[in-house]
């Protein structure tokens, strides 16, 4: 009997799962391109990038050894562009400015001093008024009846001392002949006496009735602008009552009140010594220019809680330019510095080592560290390192870097220097040397 035959075909795998691999292979393709190309666009260097291609050929089966390219030269950085000033030789003033205040040469609150009803207002709200010149009348008639009343008495008592006296003098004549008795006499002389210190008495109650009278007419004690009128005509008022009728201020002459730290009080004694320390405030006169006025007035303490100095200038404001309580920005100048170097303000920068500007030399910028002896704001005044003619730059410096290369951008900024403050010492401004006015 024969065996039964034994096939040798082997198993062949199934058709989906051939797919399914070749499916995972293509997706673990494609993932380590995706992390190849990622590797490539961080890569600093060529042969970071040979090694990352090796890497990739040998998981894709591509080439079995990286080979690394040689490494190439750095790209030189473009130049920064840059606008500059050119460095000059000038006095410049040492100013400061601050903000001051308009006050009145005097204010003056006007109030009653007797009680009554207000009768009228003989002015304006808001009107000039004179030195004496009538504001309010006060119901009067209390004080002429009270007025009259104590004249009355004055003629009653005189009257009396009259016969008073009379008695007092026959008195003194009958006692020497021993007529009268001296206690008679004494009598009629003391009465005399009495009615005469009753009559002084009466004097001075006619004196306060006739004062309360003139009290009734309230007249301005000052020249000056009035205000709003606060106690209308019709209302009854009390005697130095705490609130006043009207104010009137005295604006012609005004006073400007403006403050300076204490750190500039040598200076300020010494150009007050000078007789040329003079304020200068931002509003044009007739003639268009700033109005300017000598300071006046030093405060003789520092201000505990500001640290500054108080100071005073008065104006003549004849055309009314200032009202009280109106702010204004004053220049005061307090010195010149003769032949400084100056520069732009955006030229100086701030360091940790201090102050520095950048000088342009063969298209490059240096560095330079400078010692700041006043900026006004908008020029400084300088020294260490820097030449007149020196060109600094101006704008552009966030994009420099010490020792790099710079582009110049542009025609030199133009620098103006300003000699003094306007109208004194015949002060003008001027431009820097080389530079050319911007268009």
């Amino acid at each position: 009997m024969n065996a039964p035959a034994v096939s040798t075909r082997e198993k062949q795998p199934a058709p989906g799962s051939k797919r399914r691999a070749l499916a995972r292979a293509a997706g673990a393709g494609i993932l380590v391109l995706i992390l190849g190309a990622f590797w490539f666009s961080s890569s600093s260097t060529n042969a970071g990038i040979g090694k990352t291609l090796g890497a990739l050929g040998q998981l894709v089966g591509l080439s079995g050894t990286p080979t690394a390219a040689p490494p190439a030269a750095q790209r030189p950085s473009a130049a920064a562009p840059v606008r500059v000033a050119e460095a000059v030789s000038r006095d410049l003033a040492v100013i400061r400015r601050t903000p001051g205040t308009v006050i009145a040469n005097t204010s003056v609150q006007i109030t009653s001093r007797v009680q009554g009803i207000i009768d009228s207002a003989n002015f304006k709200e808001g009107q000039f008024v004179k030195k004496g010149e009538l504001l309010f009348q006060i119901d009067p008639r209390p004080f002429q009846a009270a007025l009259d009343q104590a004249q009355a008495q004055v003629a009653r008592d005189r009257a009396q001392l009259a016969s008073a006296q009379a008695d007092s003098d026959r008195a003194v004549m009958l006692s020497q002949r021993g007529i009268v008795s001296e206690q008679q006499r004494d009598q009629l002389v003391a009465t005399a006496k009495a009615l005469q210190a009753s009559i002084a008495a009466d004097q001075a109650a006619l004196n306060m009735a006739q004062l309360n009278l003139e009290y009734s007419r309230i007249r301005s004690p000052v020249d000056g602008k009035t205000g709003p009128i606060l106690v209308q005509p019709g209302n009854m008022v009390a005697a130095n009552s705490t609130t006043p009728l009207v104010t009137v201020a005295e604006i012609q002459p005004v006073k400007i009140s403006f403050s300076l730290p204490q750190s500039d009080l040598q200076l300020i004694l010494e150009r007050q010594r000078q007789h040329a320390l003079t304020a200068t405030v931002d509003v044009n006169g007739a003639n268009g220019e700033p109005l300017s006025a000598p300071v006046d007035f030093v405060s003789n303490a520092v201000s505990d809680k500001s640290g500054t100095v108080e100071l005073r200038a008065s104006f003549a404001n004849k055309d009314l330019t200032f009202l009280p309580g109106q702010l204004v920005n004053v220049t005061v100048q307090l010195d010149k510095i003769a032949n400084a170097v100056v520069v732009p303000h955006d030229a100086v920068n701030e360091g940790p080592a201090g102050a520095f500007v950048y000088v342009v030399e063969n298209a490059r910028a240096r560095q330079q560290p400078v010692k700041v002896l006043f900026d006004d704001a908008k020029n400084v005044a300088i020294e260490g390192g820097v030449k007149p003619g020196d060109k600094v730059i101006v704008e552009g410096q966030l994009r420099v870097n010490p020792d790099g290369a710079v582009n110049v951008v542009g025609a030199p900024q133009a620098i103006t220097i300003n000699l003094g403050l306007p109208g004194l010492q015949g002060g003008d401004q001027q431009n820097g040397a080389g530079a050319t006015t911007p268009q």
